[in-house]
């Protein structure tokens, strides 16, 4: 049974953790004893409707199977419409049509998506919607970067708001938001409140997971965040212990449990085994509480065991593909948080640079995990550039640059209110895209890999390129002979997208969905890359583990035949020091 006691339940961590079944179960657990729950998910890429199993839109509705249990989406692009109607209706019959369409293209950024987010999520913890009406609320957040972003933004904005009463900045008037600073003040004071807030930290037992939760706990706390607790998900117990991949999969898991970063080791743990089905339904949701319900349900699942042995092209047969007829281009990993985008750019990239060719590595992921697994090489090819686009080092660039071009000539009070201005959340935006624009224009000369930020990120981003390139196209005369970072996507030649997923149903949908989003955008994905593949191994005797290979195979057969053009995969590995071992399994066989 979970033991919160305050009202407002905070679901945090690295993507693909399980954030969101650990959120839906705390849900149906407090629902069963009795309490008026609401669930509340600010993720981008949400995937509340599958959980649940149960119809979840922008308002808030009832859960099928459950009276007392409600769930609301928040959607980001419905929220930022809103937010521009807003700020234009009142200037109807005053500005003229055209300069109307101005402000609306200029309130089309990520910066302006987020904050009207943020502004809908900030009125359920302040009491200003229906939750004073709800016992409990619980936040499915999105992944970290995101999260963290968002925690900031109620004191960045009251700062802000104060110091720029005009609203100078992307976001036009802040009168147009529904919460005043007021209303920030409040729900920071509760989000500090331990009687009021709880925030679950989760994590899988890995390294790079529990790194993640290390910062996530430490920068939470840092804001005054300070009733904190860990949940590690999916940890993996053998049954037959004479598998040999079973018992390297244990003593991993076991390890990395051993050596849990010292600032996690002070909250309260508590662990929840790798299941043998996925967590979707009421049914199952609540079997992450109940033991019995548990081994019920387990039971039943591994008993349905068939041929699960799957073919897929690897990695290395993507490389070739991708380097045949062209010596550079960009190519960009995407998919939902945690399904393996930084594995799969860094063996892409590496191997790109064995072959020969100049490549750059880089990552617009604010949480920035390729570093860790480059580490794990030891020496490089010299051809392969590794870099990061850090949001903080680039608007800090951004910032000089612009003092330096448009600060010349003001006085020390004009310079200041100048870099007062500058102190906008929106800054960060449009600095990091500055840096995205530069890393795309490389790629005329050499392979530039991109390991992209969680889905929802990503699409922000590519949602800046295509505000600038519209408003590039709208007010350049020269514009026929422009190339903006919005066609270079665009271009199927030079851009190569590959979506990454895991073969488990949730991951499939949430990179189907981007797919459509991107189809829609006129930006076409190369192929698909289904990672962690355990139907891809032979000699598996272990009866979990054989279940979750079986339940593989529906899976892989809906993404080749529904979705995917070409379709390419990496085994589950399991070993701690996973992109040497990745690529020596490829490289030897290309040896043989």
């Amino acid at each position: 049974m979970s033991d919160s006691t305050t009202k407002y339940l905070f679901f945090t961590g690295k993507g693909g953790v399980g954030k969101t079944s650990l959120a839906c179960a705390t849900a149906v657990e407090m629902a069963d004893a009795g309490k008026i729950v609401l669930l509340v998910s600010t993720d981008p890429a949400s995937n509340l409707k599958d959980v649940l199993e149960s119809a979840v839109d922008d308002s808030i509705n009832p859960i099928k199977g459950l009276d007392n249990l409600f769930a609301i989406n928040i959607n980001p692009e419905n929220a930022a419409e809103e937010y521009r109607n807003r700020v234009t209706q009142p200037l109807e019959g005053i500005a003229s049509k055209e300069e109307i369409k101005k402000i609306r293209e200029d309130l089309s950024g990520a910066c302006t998506t987020e904050i009207a987010s943020f502004d809908e999520f900030s009125r359920f913890v302040s009491g200003e919607t229906e939750g004073e009406k709800f016992d409990v609320i619980i936040f499915d957040t999105a992944p970290t970067g995101h999260t963290l972003r968002l925690l900031e933004l109620p004191a960045a904005w009251s700062s802000f708001t104060e110091e720029n009463p005009d609203g100078a900045s992307c976001l036009g008037p802040t009168s147009a938001l529904k919460s005043g600073k007021e209303r920030y003040h409040k729900v920071v004071d509760r989000l500090r409140d331990s009687s009021c807030t709880t925030f679950y930290i989760v994590s899988r037992a890995d390294k790079a997971s529990l790194k993640e939760a290390s910062r996530t706990s430490h920068e939470i706390m840092a804001l005054g965040m300070t009733n904190q607790r860990l949940y590690i998900n999916g940890v993996f117990k053998a049954i037959d212990h004479d598998d040999l991949l079973a018992q390297k999969i244990e003593n991993l898991y076991n390890e990395q449990l051993n050596s849990i970063p010292t600032n996690l080791k002070q909250l309260d743990l508590k662990t929840f085994p790798l299941l043998p089905y996925n967590v979707l339904g009421i049914e199952k949701l609540r079997s992450l509480f109940n033991l019995k319900l548990q081994k019920t349900i387990s039971d039943k699942e591994v008993s349905k065991q068939g041929d699960f042995q799957q073919e897929l092209a690897s990695i290395i047969q993507l490389t070739e593909e991708l380097s045949s007829n062209q010596q550079h281009g960009l190519i960009m990993t995407m998919g939902k948080g945690g399904v393996g985008k930084t594995i799969a750019a860094s063996a892409i990239a590496v191997l790109l640079a064995k072959k020969g060719f100049e490549v750059l590595l880089t990552t617009t992921d604010p949480a920035a995990h390729i570093q860790d697994f480059i580490d794990q090489l030891g020496e490089l090819p010299g051809n392969l550039t590794i870099e990061r686009i850090d949001p903080k080092v680039e608007t800090q660039r951004y910032t000089e640059k612009i003092l330096e071009q448009k600060g010349k000539g003001l006085d020390e009070e004009g310079r200041k209110l100048m870099l007062e201005d500058l102190k906008s959340p929106c800054t960060e935006e449009v600095a990091v895209f500055h840096a995205f624009s530069k890393a795309i224009s490389l790629a005329k000369r050499k392979f530039v890999v991109m390991d992209t930020a969680p889905t929802g990120h990503t699409l922000l981003l590519l949602d800046t390129a295509g505000s600038y390139h519209r408003d590039i196209m709208r007010n350049n005369v020269n514009a026929g002979r422009l190339r903006t970072p919005y066609m270079s996507l665009q271009d199927h030649e030079l851009s190569k997208i590959i979506l990454v997923s895991l073969p488990e149903t949730t991951p499939m949908r949430e990179a189907a969905s981007l797919q459509d989003d991107l189809n829609r955008a006129g930006i076409k994905p190369y192929a698909w890359l289904i990672n962690q593949s355990l139907s891809m191994l032979s000699g598996i005797s272990d009866p979990l583990l054989k279940s979750r290979a079986n339940a593989e195979i529906e899976v892989i057969k809906t993404i080749k035949t529904k979705y995917a053009d070409r379709t390419f995969g990496i085994p589950f590995i399991a070993e701690k020091k996973l992109l040497p071992a990745l690529l020596e399994e490829y490289l030897n066989k290309v040896m043989n």
